[in-house]
């Protein structure tokens, strides 16, 4: 009897001993999302353009590349204001382990429905300005991202305007409602005065006011430019179509748009910036950092691109020493 309650002694024993070692296996696991862990990700876009797609398909690839599984629930606000706080809102509720925010707007609203769950951010011209996060290198609690307002592209953009294009008065055409628009039109009315240029300034509140918004500055600039404003860049062709049929030169804010029908454009590829914000989400769900560990980004990159069909259409002679700049684009998108 005695060696028989040993050997169940012995036997319980090591029965708790492998559930030990199973349990810690299970918490690290979990701590770490674990190998076969399925995250869901909530992402918000402010609105459908070139840009904006490309940041997203950008985010997901880096999570894709990193081995990350995920389930996405991809909502777009369609630049309108009430729907980014809707979706976010839909997202806490619905538990989701992490939101990745494209454009300001998007990103305002998530951190307004939560302090808990992660967020990544990307397409943001001024983060600390929109309140987003205290500091670059110190982000915040739950919240870090990337910016797509590099120090140098909009003076690139403008210099070009001024020193070669022999602009005086530039256009530009901006939603005053949205705060990144108003950062981007204060630096530029800065960078031109300072180089003998002066704004003439058109605010819209729809993509409905664009096209009118751009037949008045017919007669009344030398050169049009459109900062990385959602609600203009929406509606970009009706600026475009303006520009071609009364050859004002039209700049823009970005690559893409640029490749729609504009001159020039000092950016870079928005599928990089959002693929760096993949990164730093896939960090944060493997479990290796905090989201207030991670210092907010600039684009890896910069350059000058001139479309010379553009810059034809729009009456402007291309001079080969462009290429000196920057580069051509002869596609045509």
């Amino acid at each position: 009897m005695k060696k028989r309650v040993q050997a169940f002694s012995i036997a319980m024993a090591g029965m708790l001993l492998l559930a030990g070692c199973g349990s810690k296996e299970s918490a690290g696991g979990s701590e770490k999302g674990g190998a076969d862990k399925e995250f869901k990700v909530g992402i918000t876009q402010f609105a459908p353009h070139p840009s904006l797609d490309a940041a997203t398909e950008g985010f997901k690839k880096a999570l894709k590349d990193k081995g990350i599984k995920v389930k996405y629930d991809e909502q777009n606000a369609q630049a309108d204001m009430n729907n980014t706080q809707t979706i976010a809102t839909n997202f806490v509720g619905d538990k989701v382990d992490l939101i990745f925010a494209n454009a300001t707007p998007s990103a305002t609203a998530a951190l307004n429905a939560t302090k808990d769950i992660p967020i990544i951010f990307t397409s943001v011209t001024d983060p600390v300005g929109a309140g987003l996060v205290e500091a670059f290198d110190k982000p915040g609690k739950n919240i870090t991202g990337t910016t797509d307002n590099h120090p140098e592209a909009t003076k690139k953009t403008i210099s070009f305007i001024t020193d070669e294009v022999k602009a005086k008065n530039i256009g530009v055409i901006y939603n005053s409602g949205e705060q990144n628009s108003v950062v981007q039109i204060e630096e530029v009315k800065k960078i031109a005065e300072g180089q003998g240029a002066k704004l003439v300034e058109v605010s819209v509140s729809t993509t409905a006011e664009v096209k009118q918004a751009a037949e008045s500055l017919v007669g009344r600039v030398d050169a049009i430019y459109i900062p990385t404003d959602n609600t203009v860049v929406t509606a970009l062709d009706s600026v475009i179509s303006v520009a071609n049929s009364k050859k004002i030169p039209l700049f823009v804010g970005e690559l893409d748009s640029m490749k729609k029908g504009a001159v020039a454009a000092s950016g870079f590829s928005y599928f990089d910036l959002g693929y760096q914000s993949g990164l730093m989400a896939a960090d944060i769900l493997s479990g290796m950092k905090k989201a207030s560990e991670i210092p907010v980004e600039l684009p890896n990159s910069l350059k000058l691109v001139i479309n010379k069909k553009a810059a034809e259409t729009q009456g402007l002679k291309v001079n080969e020493d462009w290429k000196n700049l920057g580069e051509f684009y002869e596609g045509n998108e």
